[in-house]
């Protein structure tokens, strides 16, 4: 079942948490629904060339809360913060609601899944070989610390007459294992000759790793405060 689903839908509620947060009855909930949506795709739409990886919402009674993590979020933010205020203005005239933007920075573009579909899908579009593209994007992600990537491309490949599918895969891609952290993208080439979908599947490591790396860092923080305490006081009374 794993190889059929989205990774991130699978373990959303498990291991991942949910990129939209709030509660509605059953009056409200589909029109929240859909205006969450819209969110989405407006901000996709007009801001496609800031590498938008997620977009996640939060709501309270007051205001919409809408994180944006984007790879190139100075464009995001503009001169002093101009395009994030012009952002923030057309929302509200979209939702009729008050928005609370926060820009949140990709760190490494290369490992968040969505914005590496992206860019071969922007390569496929200017005629680029799709082999050096898959081979290119799955290199530079290994080199950027990731432990597998598993690229797949669909449709008229090099002007084929007769559509295929071609897979690019390196390190480890766990699809049914739970723990494994699987980021997750896809994109659309639209070119000449037809349509390529881009799909792009990242292991970035275990999520249980990860938390017994940080409760360690913390007990190991909570243990030298007084080793250091007292390596003080003996400089001092020295």
């Amino acid at each position: 079942m794993g190889q059929k689903v989205c990774p991130i839908g699978f373990r959303v509620g498990v291991m991942e948490d949910w990129r939209s947060r709030w509660y509605a009855g059953k009056r409200e909930f589909a029109d929240l629904l859909v205006e969450d949506e819209q969110i989405r795709r407006y901000i996709k739409k007009n801001y496609a060339e800031t590498g938008i990886a997620r977009i996640e919402i939060e709501r309270t009674r007051e205001a919409v809360k809408v994180i944006v993590h984007a790879a190139r979020s100075g464009m995001l933010i503009g001169k002093r913060g101009a395009e994030a205020d012009e952002l923030t203005r057309k929302l509200e005239d979209l939702t009729g609601r008050k928005i609370d933007l926060k820009i949140q920075p990709v760190d490494k573009p290369e490992l968040s899944a969505q914005l590496v579909a992206e860019d071969i899908a922007e390569q496929l579009v200017k005629r680029a070989s799709f082999r050096r593209a898959m081979k290119r994007a799955a290199d530079q992600t290994m080199e950027a610390g990731a432990r597998g990537i598993k690229i797949q491309l669909s449709g008229r490949l090099a002007g084929a007459e007769m559509a295929r599918c071609e897979k690019e895969i390196r390190g480890r891609i766990p699809l049914q294992t739970l723990r494994a952290k699987i980021d997750y993208g896809f994109a659309i080439a639209r070119t000449t000759l037809g349509v390529i979908g881009v799909k792009v599947w990242i292991n970035l490591g275990d999520y249980l790793e990860e938390a017994s790396h940080a409760s360690d860092a913390q007990a190991g923080q909570v243990s030298k405060k007084p080793a250091r305490a007292r390596a003080r006081q003996r400089l001092a009374g020295e």
